[in-house]
């Protein structure tokens, strides 16, 4: 089963949990300048929830590919970003997730990943019909290295890390130039979620 799909089963069976404790939590949510939500965090008894919509590059690890933009929103608003943490006790899960847009072609893009990429490990090129969700964990390697599950489509995903520290680029063609997701996604606990 791949990690992320095991995770969102998880994040389901916490997420009731969490519902259960409802009266006993405090939620806070920050507004934009605009009056939408920006940030908001959960606190509970049995752990804590936060949502910020500010994440960018830098949370991934990863630099901005030169001359990319922020990928809007067919409404023009900017909502593409995420940056969320889970943390129940000594477990957790953090994802950051933000898109970008470029003029210049999918290749270059990659390129330019690929050597971002190699300072984290092996990378692993994976061409998947839809990007999310394509990865494989190898638990005969002793280091829990991923793999593609999927090929043949026309979305680029470069990966490199382990089930619980992976760093993720998806490269989509556009009609003129590329756009692209970067992706960090870290677990931690003794069986990690």
């Amino acid at each position: 089963m791949p990690v992320l799909y095991r995770t969102e089963t998880k994040l389901m069976l916490i997420a009731l949990a969490a519902l259960a404790l409802l009266p006993a939590c405090s939620v806070n949510v920050k507004k934009d300048k605009n009056g939408e939500d920006k940030n908001v965090d959960i606190h509970t008894p049995v752990g804590d929830i936060k949502v910020n919509k500010d994440a960018d590059a830098q949370d991934t690890g990863l630099s901005v590919y030169p001359g990319a933009r922020i990928k809007q929103e067919d409404n023009g608003k900017d909502e593409k970003n995420a940056n969320v943490n889970l943390s129940f006790g000594p477990y957790g899960l953090k994802v950051v997730a933000v898109q970008y847009e470029s003029d210049d072609a999918p290749e270059k893009v990659i390129s330019f990943y690929q050597a971002q990429l190699k300072r984290y490990g092996n990378v692993i090129e994976c061409h998947v019909h839809k990007h999310g969700g394509h990865v494989q964990i190898n638990h005969d390697s002793k280091n829990n290295s991923i793999n593609c599950e999927e090929s043949g489509g026309d979305t680029v995903e470069l990966k490199v890390g382990t089930e619980e520290n992976q760093r993720i680029v998806a490269v989509d063609s556009r009609e003129k130039g590329s756009s692209f997701a970067l992706v960090r996604v870290q677990t931690h606990g003794k069986d990690t979620i």
